[in-house]
């Protein structure tokens, strides 16, 4: 079956073994699946989001934490393990276990077959915790479709308005013709978000924007889209941990200033918006990207 699930629409035959435009063939792989505390309070909350970082990606952000898994995503590359639907069933309730808040879909897009298959599969064995669906944002409302029901939590970025940026930055001109209806189709399916008695996330979405240096203009812009066309106690996490990696060019060699990311929360502030996530400074650290070695750490 040829693979039409991402806005890439490559075609790839990846039963048969062809690696598609994401990286990813015939196989699914993980790198990585334990307790993650450095997500949004409410999907982190004080046990941890239980986070499977899959491997390939579909956008080619310059600046990606996850480098090292996001262009590897053929099974048999570096520490990455290939999946079925049984073992990743498996992951999910290994981790609902340990006590996780919820399974936490790290780069699920390339992999949205497999998911389909897993989740229903878990939960006939006993899985209850919310699936939160982490992505990039570039999807096909089509695909999104599919997962009504199977995800509890959109947890998507929503990068940028600008075609030119997104091309400069993620190689993907047409990210925002994507992502804009994505998003609006993730809220259709569930909502606002709803927490429990302890603020964990149960159902809904929240929207993630990271402001990069030189370009609160853009953050604006996305802001603006969001009052536009959501509920304004919508919730947004505002992130301020751009962090450049080595070799990076200008302007996206420096962190962001703090006067830049008070130019964009000013303005989230200023459209009203009632339920808005941000963050210190200090988090712009690459101690918070996570070790691609191994499971349940």
């Amino acid at each position: 079956m040829n693979c039409f699930d991402c806005p890439l629409m490559c075609g790839a035959d990846r039963e048969n073994g062809e690696t598609g435009a994401c990286g990813v063939g015939r196989l699914s792989c993980a790198a990585r699946a334990a307790r993650h505390y450095y997500e949004e309070p409410p999907v982190s909350g004080t046990r941890g989001s239980g986070a499977i970082f899959f491997t390939g990606c579909n956008m080619r952000c310059v600046f990606c934490q996850n480098l090292d898994i996001s262009t590897a995503g053929a099974e048999g590359e570096g520490e990455a393990k290939p999946l079925d639907e049984g073992e990743l069933a498996d992951i999910m309730l290994r981790l609902q276990e340990l006590g996780s808040h919820n399974i936490n879909l790290v780069t699920p897009t390339p992999h949205v077959k497999l998911i389909e298959r897993a989740v229903p599969l878990a939960r006939a064995h006993g899985l209850s915790i919310p699936i939160v669906y982490n992505t990039n944002g570039y999807e096909r409302v089509e695909t999104l479709k599919r997962l009504e029901g199977i995800v509890d939590v959109y947890l998507p970025d929503l990068k940028y308005v600008s075609g030119r940026l997104a091309l400069r930055y993620s190689g993907r001109e047409d990210y925002f013709d994507f992502a804009a209806p994505a998003v609006m189709e993730m809220h259709r399916q569930v909502g606002g978000l709803v927490t429990d008695e302890d603020g964990i996330a149960m159902k809904g979405l929240i929207i993630r924007h990271l402001v990069l240096p030189c370009a609160v203009d853009e953050t604006r812009r996305v802001l603006d889209f969001i009052r536009d066309n959501f509920p304004i106690d919508t919730f947004i996490s505002l992130m301020s941990q751009y962090t450049p990696i080595p070799g990076m060019k200008r302007p996206l060699d420096r962190r962001l200033t703090r006067a830049e990311y008070d130019r964009a929360v000013d303005h989230a502030i200023a459209l009203g918006f009632t339920n808005l996530f941000i963050q210190k400074l200090s988090s712009a650290d690459g101690s918070f990207t996570p070790e691609f070695d191994g499971f349940f750490e």
